[in-house]
C-alpha cells in the first residue's frame, strides 16, 4: 500500500468514527469520544459516562489497519461499520472483519485476511 492510499484510509476512518461519535445520547449522561492513534494504526470510537446508577465505559469501534487492509476488530454499530467504509470508497476487499472467526470470514462477502 502506498503512503497517499494509506492516509487516505486513515482519514476515512477518522471521518466515519468522528461522525458517529458526534451523535449525542438522548437519554443518559453518555459521552463519545474516538481515539486515533496513527503511529500504530489504531482507530477506537468509546463510550463513557453514566446511565442512572450504572457507569458506561467502553469500546464501541475498533479498527486497525494491518498490512494494507482494514481490520474491523469490534463493530458495535447497528448497519455495520464496514458498509459506511464501502460507502466511502473503501474495497471489500480490503476490509477485514476481524470479529468474525476465521473459518466465517470467506462467506462474508469481505477479505478474509
Amino acid at each position: 500500500m502506498d503512503c497517499t492510499q494509506l492516509d487516505y484510509y486513515r482519514q476515512v476512518i477518522e471521518t466515519v468514527l468522528s461522525e458517529y461519535a458526534s451523535l449525542p445520547y438522548s437519554y443518559a449522561d453518555i459521552q463519545s469520544e474516538v481515539v486515533f492513534d496513527r503511529t500504530r494504526d489504531r482507530y477506537l470510537w468509546m463510550d463513557l459516562g453514566w446511565d442512572g446508577e450504572r457507569r458506561v465505559h467502553g469500546c464501541l469501534v475498533h479498527i486497525d489497519l494491518i498490512d494494507g487492509k482494514i481490520w474491523i476488530q469490534r463493530d458495535g454499530t447497528e448497519e455495520g461499520i464496514a458498509a459506511d467504509l464501502e460507502r466511502a470508497g473503501i474495497p471489500k476487499e480490503h476490509i477485514v472483519l476481524g470479529f468474525r472467526p476465521p473459518e466465517i470470514r470467506p462467506y462474508t462477502g469481505y477479505a478474509i485476511a
